[in-house]
């Protein structure tokens, strides 16, 4: 089976009104909670074990979750008295994963058209982390060699570059001078648990993002490039009709739709 960790813990703020009175997980596309969207669709993928992070009208989800047929699969990490980011946030619920099993990370606030039982297959026994990428184009870009490890970080527009090797902060480059792939990041990875000794001398609150970047010279932190990716952020107001309409077009297989008509029903 699979464990998965859902990020749910912040304020929504590009959702309000809508957060003034919920958090952004249990605000609904569809008449469906998009909490419960990515659960279901997780749990018919394979997926047992969900740890949801909370911190924003935390209570609200618990209860939510407690009257849910798969709420036996889920364990909170409760983030009430401070926000730690998607590094310190799985940091902080270390010891609520198995230790044996790759956890995939996903956001609440999104729906995308991955199948997520091909993604676990991705992950390779000696990979540290996978990252979903692809050509989107963006501002800030994944730095990768041509074998797709990780090298760095880019903005185009400030020409700021982040990465462990002095190289590449220097020239852009790779060590022979051979142009870095550039990649967009989707948000969503799979991150092995060999990689929590290496968060012990970091802080409460950090972005996986400066976590990988940099641990990626002593770890094997690679990309995965799905060129049909279609990833839809719900974090704002005008996404919701977005959201119902992407849903009802190419989101969900049969089986995943299945799933979720039995739950509103």
């Amino acid at each position: 089976m699979k464990q998965t960790m859902i990020l749910a813990a912040g304020l929504g703020t590009r959702l309000k009104p809508l957060t003034d009175t919920m958090p952004k997980a249990l605000v609904p596309v569809s008449g469906t909670p998009l909490l419960d969207i990515n659960i279901r669709r997780l749990q018919s993928q394979g997926y047992d074990r969900f740890v949801v992070n909370i911190h924003h009208f935390a209570q609200q989800i618990v209860d939510h979750v407690a009257q849910q047929d798969y709420a036996s699969l889920v364990h909170f990490s409760d983030e009430t008295e401070q926000l730690l980011e998607t590094g310190g946030g799985l940091k902080k619920a270390q010891s609520l994963f198995r230790d044996t099993e790759p956890i995939l990370i996903h956001n609440v606030d999104i729906l995308d058209n991955v199948d997520y039982e091909w993604f676990a297959r991705q992950h390779q026994a000696d990979e540290d982390a996978v990252l979903l990428v692809s050509q989107r184009q963006t501002k800030r870009y994944l730095l990768f060699d041509n074998a797709m490890h990780l090298m760095g970080w880019k903005n185009i527009e400030t020409g700021e570059i982040k990465s462990p090797y002095e190289y590449v902060r220097r020239t852009g480059l790779s060590q022979h001078g051979e142009e870095l792939n550039m990649f967009a990041f989707s948000g969503i990875h799979s991150f092995s648990p060999r990689l929590f000794p290496l968060m012990d001398r970091f802080p409460d609150r950090f972005s996986i993002i400066d976590f990988y970047l940099s641990v990626c010279h002593r770890a094997r932190i690679v990309g995965l490039v799905k060129d049909d990716l279609d990833v839809l952020d719900v974090g704002k107001l005008d996404s919701l009709d977005a959201a119902e309409h992407y849903m009802s077009q190419h989101h969900f297989s049969d089986q995943d739709q299945s799933v979720l008509l039995q739950s509103n029903s």
